[in-house]
């Protein structure tokens, strides 16, 4: 009997600590702004970037951003009010407080990471599952902007692989025939073959058609002088005469660049 009072005793101590320490979290600290007082009803925690508070049903509440996040804003960042940190000075004068937790490939669970092993690939993670990305152009991913760069503002990663046989050489854009990279002391910059010539895989250089794998560019058709060729009034035209002469060809566009949309997730309030 006395060992069952012991273990209620020491129970219900264990659960009053526990919503002591619960309420206290819960109470805005003395000069931190109460969310319930202002207009926005959510404000930035006043020692901790990865923290906000809310008001709900007239009571502030703490919430911590998803992990690796910071906030930023109501209504700002990548999701509810939380953004990455390098996008802004959110966190001068402020501490995280959450320690990163990680998954394969992702350092937090939220983020944008370098390769392990390639400088032309990077790792966008959300909610901890990562997706593999690639710099197209001759770029290559930079830690310090958290995008794609230009080689020579990387640093660690000064030599593209498309230049790595020669850094002043010329290399062919997969089975386009009139553009190409061309190596800058290794870094690849694209360029177009002048009009008229195609670009040559064997002897790397643009010269005149044919080659082994481009056919000459199409000629666009001549238009014909409207004083010269246009009938007078009340002539017929022949059969072999054209009304309409049909308009050059227009030279292909160039590729444009796609990112994915995630989905949101949803913050769960600290308890």
């Amino acid at each position: 009997m006395r060992s069952t009072s012991k273990v209620l005793i020491s129970l219900s101590c264990f659960i009053a600590v526990g919503l002591a320490q619960q309420q206290q979290q819960q109470t805005p600290r003395k000069g931190q702004l109460d969310p319930c007082q202002v207009k926005g009803r959510v404000v930035p925690d006043e020692t901790y970037c990865d923290r906000y508070w809310e008001c709900v049903g007239g009571q502030p509440e703490l919430f911590d951003c998803p992990n690796g996040l910071v906030y930023a804003g109501k209504n700002r960042g990548v999701t509810e009010g939380c953004d990455y940190p390098w996008r802004g000075n959110y966190c001068e004068g402020k501490q995280l407080a959450n320690s990163p937790i990680s998954t394969e490939h992702c350092d937090w669970l939220y983020g944008i990471f370098g390769h392990e092993t390639s400088c032309t690939r990077y790792w966008t993670c959300w909610n901890g599952t990562s997706t593999e990305q690639l710099c197209i152009g001759g770029l290559l991913y930079s830690e310090q902007a958290h995008s794609c760069d230009w080689p020579d503002n990387v640093e660690g990663c000064q030599k593209h692989p498309l230049c790595n046989e020669d850094p002043n050489g010329n290399v062919p854009l997969g089975k386009s025939c009139n553009r190409y990279w061309q190596c800058q002391g290794g870094y690849p910059r694209l360029q177009r073959c002048p009009a008229q010539l195609v670009f040559d895989k064997r002897t790397l250089r643009c010269v005149s058609p044919p080659t082994e794998d481009c056919e000459a560019p199409p000629t666009p058709a001549p238009i014909p002088d409207e004083d010269d060729d246009a009938p007078q009034r009340g002539q017929d035209l022949d059969e072999d005469d054209e009304e309409n002469v049909p308009p050059p060809r227009p030279l292909p566009s160039r590729p444009q660049n796609g990112q994915p949309q995630q989905s949101r997730p949803s913050n769960r309030p600290r308890n």
